[in-house]
C-alpha cells in the first residue's frame, strides 16, 4: 500500500440489498447510542420516573437536553409519556416493550464501559504522549 493510498476497503457490516447502504441503521444507532439516551434508558429500566426524577438521576443533563432526549425516545417508540391532569401537571416516563428489549444491551454496554474505563484512560494518556500535536483530547 502506498503512502497516497486512500481507498476504503471495508465492507458494510449489514447487507441491505438494493436499499441505501446503511438501511437506516445509522439513524437508529445515533439515537440509542448517544450518551443521554443511554443514561435515560438505563434509568427507566428500573421503572417509571417523573421528569425531575430523571433529571436528578442523569448527572449533567440540562432540562433542555432531557426534554429533547425524551421526545426523541418517545418518537422512536422506546418510551411513553403520561401527563396527569394535576396542577401543575405531573409527567411520567416509562419504557415501552420495545424500550425494555433494549435494556439488556444498554446495560451490557454500561458494564463494559465501567469495566474498561481505567484501561481506556491509560491507553489515551499513552497515545496522547506519543501524539501531542494530534488535536484529539
Amino acid at each position: 500500500m502506498s503512502a497516497g493510498h486512500t481507498e476504503v476497503t471495508t465492507r458494510p457490516v449489514v447487507s441491505c440489498g438494493d436499499e441505501h447502504e446503511d438501511c437506516g441503521i445509522r439513524d437508529v444507532l445515533d439515537r440509542i447510542g448517544d450518551k443521554w439516551s443511554v443514561l435515560v434508558v438505563v434509568e427507566l429500566a428500573q421503572g417509571m420516573r417523573r421528569f425531575r426524577q430523571l433529571q436528578r438521576a442523569v448527572p449533567g443533563i440540562s432540562q433542555r437536553m432531557l426534554t429533547l432526549t425524551v421526545r426523541r425516545l418517545e418518537r422512536d417508540g422506546l418510551l411513553t409519556r403520561t401527563v396527569h391532569p394535576t396542577v401543575p401537571p405531573q409527567v411520567e416516563y416509562a419504557l415501552t416493550p420495545m424500550g425494555h428489549s433494549l435494556t439488556h444491551l444498554v446495560r451490557a454496554l454500561a458494564e463494559w464501559s465501567s469495566e474498561h474505563r481505567g484501561a481506556i484512560a491509560v491507553a489515551r494518556r499513552e497515545w496522547d504522549e506519543l501524539n501531542p500535536e494530534s488535536g484529539i483530547h
